[in-house]
């Protein structure tokens, strides 16, 4: 299956939960992915951090690879990093299915997007709470998703920002119908169903799954949550 058809098959009606798996158990990596297909999880989300872009660093191609290796579920790769022209066909080639840069590290974004459909993979563009939503205005007519961060990228356990929801709301009415528009950062039973009213359609989400004693209980709850 290709990437471009791996994500076309996932349902564009209701919500999608992706698991962050920046907040899984590495040492157990198969078992985790196991015991989140068991849980109903349609898609997993991938944060490469590089430590300069942001001031974190996780993972890079090689957990890709091993991923793409255990499993057939899409993987939604956020490159949060400098220069991300760099490295676009490397994870292609790893596995991704969709790949999303940061508007902030990239602004002259056409290329970018032009490439990553190239290599047969889905494009998305992330902007952060502080970053005005017009600075997407020039590609959103390329692109397949529209990431609004919620926190700042790379930072791990900050307040729900409430511009998100703002920006969830005019993408929403600037978009094609079939752009994903993806929230990510303080994503959880509190604030999931506000962002599906504002118009998010994929949720990224890291505690409220991970911390959680059943993952399927955690995944049914906010994807109940999301579709009210």
């Amino acid at each position: 299956m290709s990437a471009s058809i791996a994500i076309d098959s996932l349902p564009t009606v209701q919500p999608i939960v992706l698991p962050s798996l920046l907040q899984c158990d590495f040492a157990n990596l198969e078992r985790e992915v196991r015991t989140l297909e068991e849980a109903g999880v349609q898609a997993l989300h991938l944060d490469v951090m590089d430590g300069s872009f942001v001031p974190n660093l996780s993972y890079g191609m090689p957990i890709v690879a091993a991923l793409r290796k255990v499993t057939r579920l899409p993987l939604d790769v956020h490159l949060m990093i400098e220069q991300p022209q760099r490295y676009l066909r490397q994870f292609a080639e790893a596995g991704a299915d969709l790949l999303t840069f940061h508007i902030e590290a990239a602004p002259e974004a056409g290329p970018l997007i032009d490439e990553i459909h190239s290599l047969g993979v889905k494009a998305g563009l992330a902007l952060n709470p502080a970053t005005p939503l017009g600075t997407l205005d020039a590609f959103l007519g390329d692109i397949d998703l529209a990431l609004v961060m919620s926190v700042p990228a790379g930072f791990g356990g900050q307040k729900f920002h409430e511009n998100a929801l703002e920006k969830l709301q005019s993408l929403r009415s600037r978009v094609r119908p079939e752009v994903i528009l993806e929230v990510d950062g303080g994503v959880n039973a509190s604030t999931i169903a506000r962002c599906a009213q504002a118009g998010a359609r994929w949720f990224v989400v890291g505690s409220a799954i991970f911390g959680q004693p059943s993952y399927g209980d955690a995944v049914r709850n906010l994807t109940h949550l999301a579709s009210l």
